[in-house]
């Protein structure tokens, strides 16, 4: 099972790296690592999305697994809306950071609590 989630994984592990490539870099933000941090996140998103639609086709639906994927949902959705208002200067930078730092960490659980429900199955 845990191959299904190899390239995911990598996708979010390049995600990361870019991420802390681009943080280190400073404001302004070099456009060409910016844009290729969005877009291998948003290919992290969708490779994720599918394997997890393939692998759920099988199973059935727990409640405690739906909800896991709500959260890790609500992380996605968390750190593409921090990171677009970081790069646009609007709110609260500080906070923007905060979350933008926080969500990745609650998604890895949430998706590794998931792996671990599923893995019997």
């Amino acid at each position: 099972m845990l191959y299904k989630f190899l390239l995911p994984g990598i996708t979010f592990v390049l995600t990361l790296v870019f991420g802390f490539w681009l943080s280190h870099v400073g404001k302004p933000y070099n456009g060409l690592l910016f844009n290729i941090h969005k877009l291998i996140a948003l290919g992290a998103v969708v490779v994720t999305v599918i394997q997890l639609i393939k692998f759920l086709k099988g199973v059935d639906a727990l409640a405690f697994i739906i909800v896991l994927l709500v959260v890790a949902a609500l992380c996605v959705i968390a750190l593409f809306a921090s990171g677009a208002l970081m790069s646009m200067d609007k709110l609260d930078y500080a906070l923007m950071l905060t979350i933008h730092r926080v969500a990745p960490v609650v998604l890895v659980i949430a998706m590794v609590i998931i792996m671990l429900n599923l893995k019997g199955v």
